[in-house]
């Protein structure tokens, strides 16, 4: 069960932006499997995508449309990424963009293809293409919910959030969609997140935001280390707000406008980590006192990677030591290791690199109990700071990815 991850909240419709989702068959029958993301005219869109250097098909050919076209639609499938399927994926790639496009009366390279699932099996075109006339009868502006649930895979609730904001006289709304339960370590953004908003803004800018925001919430978590060969995260941007553009990235209304998107990216991000595969916690690293925050994200990451921290969390383990040989190993270039503390929420484990005269394991045991844990982790070589989000590692983790393909 998802760790303290409510249902969906309200998902505002963003104007200009129309969400339709089929049952066709994919890998799995009466489920939705299908999604179509309709875009008005004149929709700016920015967009990060995986460095996986085996990226699938799909992230090619998304990356090849955008750099010469503005999106009409996105297409995503879930049941098999169509990535390390070589040409034949690409073709396949290309072809549901076309038939899509045809069906829109638009340019093949005006859509966007997006996949999910089992890596190195082609996907059933058939069946993607006999889903799509479903898809757009059903679309529709308050389409977020479905579609949120038309990109899961393992995931076991479908994950979105939305706001609204004031750009000066003007209410401008921003709402996403994302999957993510496994193969998490985002080096640009989630395995799949969809945002749309109907703010004025310039590409550039908007591109400058997505980047921004991305730093701040999707590539600050991790389930496992592993980074998918499909991430990819997309922001369309419709226009019809009706406020000033912004076309900079200074002054308030970017400001503000980067900090709800930062917001519902976060949410996004976090539900990733609490709906995890077989994660039974959630838990914030924090590494404060660095020497510079890339120095942070090393530490953070080690520790949240290592097996035996992830699996004593999960046994409500307080093994503090597993986490100082973390620190240890962690890839920096200098660490004073009598200048490390560790606390677990407020209880200092570990004070100038020793166990803390105050700390009792009924202390440490009462924290690892909870569902949701903050370690904090001081350097005390600096003033830098870092902050990540993980999950435990269970025995349900272990079973999912067994039986990924049966």
């Amino acid at each position: 069960m998802p760790v303290n991850l409510p249902g969906l909240s309200i998902l505002h419709p963003v104007s200009g932006i129309r969400l339709g989702t089929a049952c066709a068959g994919i890998r799995k029958k009466d489920r939705r499997d299908l999604v179509v993301i309709e875009c008005a005219a004149e929709t700016r869109v920015a967009a990060t995508f995986t460095r996986n250097r085996f990226c699938a098909a799909p992230v090619t050919v998304a990356r090849e449309h955008l750099a010469r076209n503005a999106p009409r639609a996105l297409l995503i499938n879930t049941g098999f990424a169509n990535a390390g399927t070589g040409l034949a994926g690409l073709e396949d790639a290309r072809s549901s963009c076309a038939v899509l496009a045809q069906l829109l009366s638009c340019q093949a390279g005006e859509i966007l293809p997006f996949s999910t699932g089992v890596i190195g099996e082609r996907f059933p075109l058939a069946r993607i293409i006999s889903g799509l006339p479903t898809c757009l009868t059903q679309l529709d502006e308050n389409g977020w919910a479905e579609a949120a649930q038309g990109i899961m895979t393992t995931d076991t609730v479908p994950k979105g959030a939305s706001r609204k904001v004031s750009i000066g006289a003007h209410t401008v709304i921003v709402t996403g969609i994302a999957k993510g339960a496994g193969m998490i370590r985002p080096d640009m953004a989630t395995l799949l997140a969809f945002v749309a908003t109907d703010a004025v803004v310039a590409a550039d800018v908007l591109q400058t935001c997505i980047s921004t925001a991305i730093q701040r919430s999707f590539n600050r978590i991790t389930v496992d280390g592993d980074t998918s060969t499909n991430d990819a995260c997309v922001l369309l941007a419709t226009g019809r707000a009706g406020h000033p553009a912004i076309e900079r990235v200074e002054g308030e209304a970017y400001a503000e406008l980067l900090r709800v998107v930062t917001e519902v990216f976060t949410e996004l991000a976090q539900a990733v980590v609490r709906d995890a595969e077989g994660a039974t916690k959630f838990i914030t690293i924090e590494v404060r006192g660095g020497r510079s925050e890339s120095d942070c994200l090393e530490v953070a990451y080690t520790i949240a990677h290592s097996p035996l921290v992830k699996t004593a969390f999960f046994a409500s383990d307080p093994n503090w030591g597993r986490i100082l040989a973390a620190i240890g190993r962690a890839p920096i270039a200098q660490l004073d290791v009598n200048s490390v503390a560790v606390y677990l929420n407020d209880v200092c484990v570990v004070r100038d690199g020793a166990l803390d005269a105050g700390y009792t394991e009924a202390r440490g045991l009462a924290v690892t109990r909870l569902p949701e844990i903050h370690v904090g982790i001081e350097l005390g070589a600096g003033s830098a700071s870092a902050q990540i989000w993980t999950s435990d590692l269970s025995h349900e983790y272990v079973r999912i990815n067994a039986e990924y393909r049966s």
